[in-house]
């Protein structure tokens, strides 16, 4: 413990913690903090002036990293006949119905993300309750249940992400790893905010983006300047 707290306060020292950085400046610093053996995730934080508990209030989104997340993300596909065989043919790591509808409500869960054709949604509704609380359920509203089953493997292959405003009123969203030069970071963490900004609910008043923050897995934040990210959605 002793030895994780010297190299955390070692990184907390290489910020000037009353300042609000620039993105690009705070996302070359946040590879600076990075301290753990392993390629952290750089992580971003964006806390919203909405009211998660109000239903035109929670703003959900994806948006597509231009540069990916740095990892193989695991897609199952919930598809039958030829649309099956365009999963597979997209890179679908795990394609069917019925077998992998049984197989998830025995407790398999080695995949990240789901997508199904809208003729199987009827069959996966019965497993709904064990993949909504882990964020997999598919989802018309973020292009995972559609009939273009190909296209959307192929997105989430290449580094599409949803997001959602969780009940603090805050984003959480990964946009790469510490391994990534400040370029690619740089060009994530932009199309997340923009992505974040065109979600902005039109019930929303005063200031939509209250806070911005990035970070290492085991990093401390660092604060982004709001200017810069509000002139974003001018």
């Amino acid at each position: 413990m002793s030895g994780n707290g010297k190299s955390y306060r070692a990184a907390l020292a290489k910020l000037d913690r009353g300042q609000r950085y620039l993105l690009e400046d705070g996302l070359r610093l946040v590879k600076e903090t990075a301290r753990a053996k392993f390629d952290e995730t750089v992580e971003m934080a964006v806390r919203l002036g909405v009211d998660p508990r109000q239903a035109d209030q929670n703003v959900r989104g994806t948006v597509s990293l231009p540069h990916g997340m740095g990892k193989t993300v695991r897609v199952l596909a919930f598809a039958k006949g030829e649309k099956e065989k365009e999963a597979q043919e997209a890179g679908a790591d795990f394609v069917g119905s019925e077998d992998l509808i049984k197989k998830i409500s025995e407790g398999w869960f080695d995949f990240d993300k789901t997508v199904a054709t809208p003729d199987m949604m009827a069959a996966v509704g019965r497993i709904g309750k064990v993949l909504g609380p882990r964020g997999l359920m598919p989802n018309p509203r973020t292009g995972t249940v559609t009939a273009d089953i190909g296209k959307a493997v192929k997105e989430i292959k290449a580094g599409k992400l949803e997001f959602r405003v969780d009940k603090a009123g805050i984003v959480h969203v990964p946009v790469g790893k510490a391994s990534f030069n400040p370029e690619k970071l740089i060009d994530n963490a932009k199309a997340v905010l923009t992505s974040i900004l065109r979600a902005k609910p039109a019930s929303a008043k005063g200031n939509y983006v209250r806070g911005v923050t990035v970070s290492t897995t085991m990093g401390p934040g660092i604060k982004i300047d709001l200017s810069q990210v509000r002139a974003m959605a001018a």
